[in-house]
């Protein structure tokens, strides 16, 4: 099955940029840190909210579970998904991956991304921005 792929331009704009703060990802349901990172980079895509994606190895692989579920972007690619599991309970597909996005996107490979009604992300100034 040959799947389109189209390429971002001033109708459908994609950007990805570094996002300069530390941010912490924590579980809903009972506040467990899940993932903790100064590298995470922001993409903003047409007129949808901006996503944070975070370095992989900046997660607690040990609350993740892959799943069979994928889904698939014109602009990003194929993406598949992992459970959250936290505090005694899964939460299905609540993180996905682009293990291999497409070209105009190829900064978020080996990046994760959360759905917001699930975890909750708090910003804080990295150490580098405090002078620490």
């Amino acid at each position: 099955m040959s799947r389109e792929i189209r390429i971002p331009g001033p109708d459908h704009p994609i950007e990805v940029r570094r996002n300069p703060n530390r941010l912490r990802v924590t579980a809903k349901d009972g506040g467990e840190v899940i993932a903790d990172t100064t590298a995470a980079l922001t993409l903003s895509e047409a007129d949808y909210p901006p996503v944070d994606y975070l370095p992989l190895a900046d997660v607690d692989q040990n609350l993740l579970a892959r799943t069979d579920s994928h889904t698939y972007c014109p602009y990003k690619g194929e993406a598949s998904y992992y459970s959250l599991v936290t505090a005694g309970k899964e939460i299905a597909d609540a993180v996905w991956v682009y293990e291999r996005p497409h070209a105009a996107v190829p900064e978020i490979a080996g990046h994760v991304a959360f759905y917001p009604q699930y975890v909750e992300t708090t910003v804080a100034e990295s150490e580098q921005d405090r002078g620490d």
